[in-house]
């Protein structure tokens, strides 16, 4: 039985009161579903991470990163290594969020790069992946989504992949109010799921953790979290308000 994840990705939110503040609503708030077996992390601007972390400490919240750079380090002016990440406390790791992949303009070998540093650093990565509205409407879901997982995994062993969360985000359903069906959110995530048994073997695609990102709201929370290979979801907005993220957790739970 896979354990439910539920995380909350802060994007470019929240300043050095609003960010401890609104970890420590959660922590205690999430007392209540504690040891119900849901994983919880959060993920605050890169500048607020040692503050979170040092809020956290205690919790059963986990710490993650919303980035993190593919070299240990050197001349690499404003990028963050695993290891520093590490060092602060961080658990998890982004690696190619939507907003990485199409404002940024990040590529699948760059991120590839993250997704091997980022486990060879000791940090779990959440390689995220998913299709633009003009490609679903194209029917090009599946060729979309199964091009990212293969060159976002590409030369990992199932050893390392073992450390691996897969989010599924479509991007036309983030930030717009748009939200996949559990319908929708189900046939990409058996998708992945099936490819990783492709890729690996079926043990692994059993045990890995496929999470749904995308306009999560407590309302929508609990359909998603009933489908069968959906494991958890990357909330956004929703985790900016600790009664609305506790909500969610609690639906997973």
């Amino acid at each position: 039985m896979r354990k439910p994840f539920i995380a909350g990705n802060w994007k470019m939110n929240t300043d050095s009161r609003t960010s401890v503040e609104l970890a420590d609503a959660i922590a205690a708030a999430s007392l209540t579903v504690a040891g119900q077996g849901v994983t919880i992390a959060l993920m605050p601007p890169f500048v607020y991470l040692q503050a979170v972390v040092r809020t956290l400490s205690g919790s059963h919240i986990a710490v993650g990163a919303q980035d993190v750079y593919y070299e240990q380090n050197g001349a690499f002016t404003g990028e963050i290594s695993a290891s520093m990440l590490k060092d602060i406390g961080c658990t998890y790791a982004l690696c190619g969020h939507s907003e990485r992949r199409h404002v940024i303009g990040e590529m699948d070998e760059l991120i590839n790069k993250k997704v091997t540093a980022a486990v060879n650093g000791g940090l779990l990565p959440v390689l995220c992946v998913g299709e633009l509205i003009e490609q679903r409407r194209a029917g090009k879901t599946a060729e979309v989504v199964t091009g990212q997982m293969k060159k976002g995994l590409a030369g990992l062993s199932g050893e390392k992949l073992s450390a691996v969360t897969i989010a599924y985000e479509p991007v036309w359903a983030i930030g717009t109010g748009l939200t996949a069906t559990a319908e929708q959110a189900q046939e990409v995530h058996a998708l992945i799921r099936k490819l990783l048994g492709e890729m690996y073997d079926g043990r692994l695609a059993e045990e890995i953790r496929i999470l749904y990102g995308g306009s999560v709201k407590p309302a929508n929370a609990g359909e998603l979290m009933s489908e069968p290979d959906v494991d958890g979801l990357l909330v956004g907005g929703a985790s900016l308000k600790a009664e609305d993220f506790i909500t969610i957790i609690k639906a997973a739970a």
